[in-house]
């Protein structure tokens, strides 16, 4: 036989020199929840390892987060029903705890860029992304005066990326606009563009709080069974100036992150969300599978699917690998 292929494979070293895929801690976007009050830190009772952390405790965790090697993060505010209205004020309303939370991370650990999320579902009191009509219609070119408004505030908090997460129609070019009408034509955008109506968000929405009052996503977010759509949809925001395109979920969808890095000259990101998480957890602690090979293994996909950057619950865990 000429050729065979395990002669590359005989030794650790040989393997790794003949490595195609590489992850490093760089490639990370580390999701982190911010909540109302003081000296609290919960766990979220669905993502083993995962907190929701008061802001005075959540600058504590940062200085560990920085320690690691961690330079990216996404940060998600959960907030009382008592601050959400029909038109998510407090999303944009000054001195409010996430665009605080922004400003205090930004001025303490400056070399951290600081990823935002743009929705309304966090502050709506219909637990919805968009604007709700009174016969229960999420109406879109409504809701993007609010996403505007919201990613302008973030900006002026010291946000480096905003990411709206929304779905709406047409809300990158609305966004990009907006931002450099008010001089922030720095401020990147991560557009969300393939994001699915999927079964693996249960987690995140129990640490936010945010699950719909009524009905689905399903009329913003994407059908799970479509690709071809995916490419409309990044297209779209190519076109209207986004930065990144995001494809969410992570590991059910490896074809979508292939389909628009195979079709896009923008870095692909990756959310490996929460159900995802939860999944290698739950199995990890019934001694099903390895957790620790399991996340790399799952990681590695998504980078060799085509992902420049991944968000994942997983990266200060790698990081301390």
């Amino acid at each position: 036989m000429l050729r065979r292929p395990r002669r590359n494979r005989q030794s650790a070293a040989i393997r790794s020199m003949v490595e195609e895929t590489t992850l490093s801690v760089n490639d990370f976007i580390y999701p982190m929840f911010v909540m109302e009050g003081q000296n609290l830190t919960t766990e979220v009772k669905s993502m083993p390892g995962i907190f929701r952390y008061s802001l005075d405790k959540l600058l504590e965790e940062m200085a560990v987060v920085q320690d690691l090697g961690i330079r990216s993060i996404a940060l998600f505010p959960q907030l009382g029903e008592d601050k959400k209205d029909k038109t998510a004020s407090e999303s944009y309303r000054q001195g409010s705890l996430y665009l605080e939370a922004i400003n205090k991370i930004k001025n303490q650990f400056p070399d951290i860029a600081i990823m935002s999320d743009v929705a309304m579902d966090p502050y709506s009191a219909d637990g919805h992304d968009g604007y709700v009509d009174e016969k229960g219609n999420i109406l879109n070119d409504e809701t993007l005066p609010i996403l505007a408004k919201m990613a302008v505030a973030q900006a002026q908090a010291g946000a480096d990326i905003v990411g709206p997460s929304d779905m709406m129609d047409g809300r990158i070019e609305f966004l990009r606009d907006a931002l450099d009408i008010e001089g922030f034509s720095n401020v990147s955008i991560m557009a969300y563009s393939a994001k699915y109506a999927s079964a693996f968000y249960g987690p995140f929405r129990d640490a936010l709080d945010s699950a719909p009052k009524f009905g689905d996503k399903k009329t913003y977010q994407m059908n799970p069974a479509n690709s071809r759509e995916a490419l409309l949809e990044a297209e779209l925001d190519f076109n209207e100036g986004a930065d990144f395109l995001m494809v969410k979920p992570a590991l059910a969808y490896l074809d979508i992150i292939k389909l628009l890095n195979d079709n896009f000259d923008l870095p692909i990101a990756a959310y490996n969300v929460s159900g995802e998480y939860a999944m290698v957890k739950a199995a990890a602690q019934n001694g099903w599978l390895d957790g620790t090979k399991t996340m790399v293994e799952s990681l590695t996909s998504i980078k060799r699917a085509g992902a420049k950057v991944i968000l994942t619950y997983f990266a200060k865990e790698y990081a301390q690998l």
